[in-house]
């Protein structure tokens, strides 16, 4: 878990860092309105995926791709809810919106993936120890 903490900590401040740099170098024009809030809801949403799929690894290894398919799933559909509602409520640069959402997404599902299967590798390292 110390090193899910770590490698979650590390991927939040390299994705956050470009965008950081945009906006201090003043190109506000390539971030979307509220894109900070947005950049929490997935970091929120993949950290507690990540716990959730980690303990019901740790519970059980069938258990853990069951809740890992179930939160897939259900983030995929929270996420373009959450983009419906957005665009609904801004208006804003259509290629900008989609550059920015789709930035937070398949890197935060990138990251949520690597973590994922390196902790089922140090499972199974676990269990072929035991044997």
């Amino acid at each position: 878990m110390k090193r899910f903490f770590i490698a979650f900590g590390i991927a939040t401040i390299m994705i956050a860092l470009p965008p950081a740099l945009l906006n201090y170098a003043g190109n506000e024009k390539w971030l979307i309105p509220g894109f900070w809030l947005i950049f929490q809801f997935f970091s929120s949403l993949t950290f507690l995926i990540c716990l959730g799929v980690i303990w019901g690894q740790l519970k059980n290894g069938t258990l853990g791709g069951q809740i890992f398919l179930g939160a897939t799933t259900f983030k995929f559909i929270l996420c373009m809810t959450i983009a419906l509602i957005y665009l609904h409520k801004y208006q804003v640069n259509d290629v900008v919106f989609v550059l920015n959402y789709f930035y937070l997404y398949f890197l935060y599902t990138a990251f949520e993936i690597y973590s994922l299967l390196s902790n089922l590798r140090v499972q199974n390292k676990k269990e072929k120890s035991r044997n």
